[in-house]
């Protein structure tokens, strides 16, 4: 049986009051007596209960991470950085895969009200501003808009909806399928497909939008829609989308026998490590999902501390990479 505080106390011949003091660095104790306190925890191999000392001072250890689907590779990336991140900070992750659990993202809040977790970072887009906006304590948001007391870390989606359009403006394309994110949520990743369609206006190329459902990542989803795309009879020289929809795209404009990039050109959005598979190599706009989860985990742990935000946005640069789907172009 696992020795307690008051085994301990008994061996050191003090209070169980005074082995709390040592346990929680907390009020006057001397150094002789800190000492048999120390040589009795040694002895009786005795193991501090972590989660009650937190509890103690109100505080857990924990951060929630809450995101739609980890089967999705963005947020795959993004958490097991973030991950790392709070660890070297002293914290524990506790994961919430929104999508499959009705009122999880609700029940997660909940749970930082109450002192479970000290901190949540949500890259969820499914819960009313609302409700956030209730909560006074540590929230910081991925790509969203939640309220001036809550942090918000992004990337400048405008210059990556720019150089995605620039990419297919230089490589001839007259004809442009944009697949779009859902648009009923206010949200910064919304700037690159605004930025995307006036750069194609501007050039006087012709685009086809497609707006994604909200909240769907799943290979189901995906495959129907392109199958929708192909069957609607919708004839594009170039495609903009994120990562997983541009190669499910590219793959089964293979199958049919168009070749890429000759008869049409890719360009992916968020730049995760499943561009790295395709032949040819994607051509991709790339966020910096180690620095979005660096800047989460910072500001997060900022939060807990005691640091106040107002209408804190953290904006991140894009990168470019020019691969095979969209090639030299000549």
């Amino acid at each position: 049986m696992a020795a307690s505080i008051r085994d301990v106390a008994k061996r050191a011949n003090v209070g169980p009051a005074t082995v709390s003091r040592v346990l929680n660095n907390n009020g006057y104790v001397s150094e002789e007596t800190r000492a048999k306190i120390e040589a009795a925890m040694r002895e009786l191999h005795y193991t501090p209960n972590e989660l009650a000392r937190n509890l103690f001072h109100k505080k857990t250890g924990i951060i929630a991470v809450l995101v739609p689907s980890v089967a999705n590779p963005f947020f795959a990336e993004f958490v097991d950085t973030v991950e790392s991140e709070l660890y070297v900070r002293g914290y524990k992750t506790m994961l919430c895969n929104t999508v499959k659990e009705k009122n999880a993202e609700l029940e997660y809040l909940d749970m930082l009200n109450r002192y479970i977790v000290d901190g949540v970072i949500t890259g969820v887009h499914s819960l009313d501003a609302e409700e956030y906006r209730k909560i006074h304590k540590p929230i910081v948001a991925l790509d969203r808009f939640l309220g001036e007391d809550i942090p918000v870390i992004a990337v400048d989606h405008k210059k990556g909806g720019h150089l995605a359009a620039e990419e297919l403006v230089r490589c001839g394309c007259r004809s442009v399928l944009h697949f779009r994110g859902a648009q009923q949520v206010e949200s910064p990743y919304h700037d690159r497909h605004y930025e995307f369609d006036r750069v194609m206006e501007e050039n006087g190329i012709k685009v086809f939008s497609y707006e994604l459902e909200w909240n769907r990542f799943d290979a189901e989803y995906y495959e129907k829609t392109i199958e929708d795309v192909f069957s609607s009879g919708i004839r594009a020289d170039g495609v903009f989308g994120v990562d997983q929809i541009a190669i499910r795209y590219m793959n089964a404009a293979i199958r049919r026998g168009i070749k890429v990039p000759e008869d049409v050109k890719i360009v992916a959005y968020d730049g995760t490590f499943i561009t790295q598979f395709t032949e040819p190599r994607l051509t991709v706009v790339a966020q910096p999902i180690d620095r979005l989860a660096y800047e989460s985990a910072r500001l997060i742990s900022h939060l807990v501390d005691g640091k106040v935000y107002k209408n804190k946005q953290v904006l991140l640069d894009v990168s470019f990479y020019r691969g095979g789907t969209t090639g030299s172009c000549e």
